[in-house]
């Protein structure tokens, strides 16, 4: 797959460009750009970002960043299975448990809930970093509604991360996550208290907190450009009307 020009691959993460010294200079620099590919195109063009992990993951698959980033790119794109697979072999390499909950969540997508639910309680969690146990905590709430536990998820959410007022770079989603919760077992004053709550810890836009408040609400909004399309059409039916009255 064609690398533009302006990619180097010196843009990688100093940790993964270290793991790539085990490869022939020409070669880790290849797989390099490969990967700064992927880190650029995993969220707007998840597809794209697929195409480019198995081009690394062929030029160097004993690499632990080359599979992990072949396994995001994998559960970018809903391929659960691949992704896991990819995701245990990093494990094995590194000894690291970073990817447990996204390991779980792939259980989730395979249909396996109950398997996710069974991870939650492994003593791995014990060894995630907060930020990963928050992470854990969400998808072990996922799995909840999946298994049709609504009232649990909710359960399941509530912890003291929830009810800190400090704000982290997971505190947004882990709001809107309660938020949700809530709503689904019909809490619903509660739910849009949290929904506003999320909004306010959202600095990065990672959630629609801003819509679903609106949704509850009832505000309805109307997009300008379409209303400027939808008068510019009325003005062209009434143009074509004019000019067929002189054609007649």
């Amino acid at each position: 797959m064609p690398i533009p020009e302006d990619v180097t691959g010196e843009e990688i993460d100093k940790d993964v460009r270290q793991e790539l010294l085990s490869l022939p200079k020409t070669l880790a620099d290849d797989v390099a750009k490969n990967l700064v590919m992927v880190a650029k195109l995993l969220d707007e063009e998840p597809e794209k970002a697929y195409g480019y992990s198995r081009v690394a993951l062929r030029l160097a698959s004993r690499v632990a960043a080359v599979r992990e980033a072949a396994g995001f790119a994998a559960y970018a794109v809903g391929k659960y299975s691949e992704a896991l697979a990819e995701f245990r072999a990093a494990r094995r390499m590194t000894g690291s448990v970073e990817l447990w909950p996204v390991m779980a969540d792939c259980e989730r997508g395979l249909g396996r809930p109950e398997k996710a639910m069974a991870m939650a309680g492994e003593p791995e969690v014990q060894k995630l970093d907060k930020a990963g146990q928050v992470e854990m905590r969400l998808v072990a709430a996922g799995a909840r509604r999946d298994m049709g536990q609504a009232d649990a998820a909710v359960v399941t959410l509530q912890s003291p991360e929830l009810a800190s007022s400090a704000v982290h770079p997971w505190t947004a989603r882990l709001r809107y996550a309660y938020a949700d919760a809530l709503l689904a077992v019909g809490r619903e004053d509660e739910a849009r208290d949290w929904f506003a709550r999320a909004l306010e810890a959202d600095q990065g836009g990672t959630t629609d907190a801003s819509d679903r408040l609106a949704e509850l609400d009832g505000v309805e909004f109307t997009d300008a450009l379409d209303e400027d399309d939808e008068a510019d059409a009325a003005g062209d039916d009434g143009a074509q009307g004019e000019a067929g009255s002189a054609r007649d």
